[in-house]
């Protein structure tokens, strides 16, 4: 009789994880998109490189091309792979989990307080108050104060894109912008970032009046054995994926002082297949790596939570305007992970960045 009792739990056992392995939900909400009346959301998920990473051969002035074929979509909002001011200040507030995380992510407000008095979650309301009574035709005055209160509130591109609507002559000191903050809206205007050298130029071209910080670190936190880890993680992505990726990239560098060369990049790093691709260098190969302390699903739990709160980010800068025209700038091994989250949303309907380089 035990023995019986204990095949029929192992093959209860079995069913059940063949039940497991098999299941899948009903309710899929990617197959019930509305509303019947009225716009949806339009999203394009644009994979970028990291802008600080390319080689010397990179320009900003040959991202032009790039910049006009996205504001011919004519975008009413953009996303930003940055964290926001509000994340910032809270992450400063478990310093013993996030102080890593702190130093290469959080610009430092103090300079933007000392000059407007602004300490991050008062600049934040007044940004808020600022924007919800904006002028159709604001005076310079209120550009620079705009400017002056993104920057307190640990939002420099959007502090910058009000820097750039303004005329050459109107960008000086005054309305909360002292010498300082203007020394430092000057070298954001020139700083290798994705954020600053095509969203915020964009986003002024477009006459929008912010850009949204979407990035998320509230997953980061200590690793146990930091050694240990970086070896496991490091072999898991020497794989031939890898090698594929690395030799895509070493092609699209060397043509990256044209035009041409870098929509060559960005249609790339935007083709069908490029999701898979990553996935099978990092993710995919972190799933299987094999130590005894499971580092590559310590590693990939991290990843999905990140861009799943990144999601969430986006989603809720939709629910402030329902039926837009949305564009999302993000590192491109974020695009695959975003696209298959955020097509789950009732009301958003993705496009194919793929279009939109053509």
């Amino acid at each position: 009789m035990r023995r019986w009792v204990i095949a029929l739990i192992a093959a209860c056992g079995a069913v059940g994880v063949a039940n497991a392995q098999t299941y899948r939900p009903d309710f899929d909400p990617s197959q019930l998109k509305g509303p019947k009346a009225g716009a949806h959301n339009e999203l394009v998920v644009l994979g970028s490189p990291h802008l600080s990473g390319l080689p010397a051969n990179f320009q900003p002035a040959n991202l032009a091309s790039l910049i006009g074929r996205l504001q011919a979509w004519r975008p009413r909002a953009i996303a930003i792979e940055a964290l926001s001011g509000q994340q910032c200040d809270f992450l400063r507030r478990y310093p013993a989990r996030y102080a890593d995380t702190i130093k290469s992510y959080c610009v430092d407000t103090a300079p933007a307080r000392a000059a407007t008095g602004l300490d991050v979650p008062t600049a934040v309301a007044e940004a808020d108050r600022l924007l919800a009574n904006w002028s159709a035709v604001p005076a310079p005055g209120q550009r620079r104060r705009l400017a002056a209160v993104f920057l307190a509130a640990g939002e420099p591109a959007s502090a910058l894109v009000q820097w750039l609507r303004l005329p050459g002559a109107e960008r000086h000191p005054g309305d909360g912008l002292d010498t300082v903050l203007v020394a430092r809206l000057e070298a954001l205007r020139t700083r290798h970032d994705e954020s600053l050298l095509i969203a915020a130029p964009l986003a002024a071209a477009l006459g929008l009046e912010r850009v949204y910080p979407m990035d998320d670190h509230t997953a980061d936190g200590p690793i146990g054995d930091e050694k240990a880890y970086e070896v496991a993680i490091t072999h898991a992505w020497d794989n031939p994926a890898t090698a594929r990726r690395t030799a895509i990239d070493k092609a699209l560098d060397e043509k990256l002082d044209s035009a041409a060369g870098i929509l060559a990049m960005y249609r790339a790093y935007n083709a069908p297949g490029m999701g898979k691709l990553v996935f099978d260098s990092d993710f995919g190969a972190a799933l299987e790596e094999p130590s005894p302390q499971k580092f590559g699903r310590e590693y990939l739990a991290y990843w999905e939570t990140r861009n799943l709160r990144m999601a969430s980010n986006i989603r809720d800068m939709l629910s402030k305007h329902p039926g837009i025209r949305a564009l999302v700038i993000v590192g491109a091994s974020h695009k695959g992970y975003l696209e298959a989250y955020l097509n789950q949303m009732h009301d958003v309907d993705l496009v194919d960045a793929g279009k939109l380089l053509q």
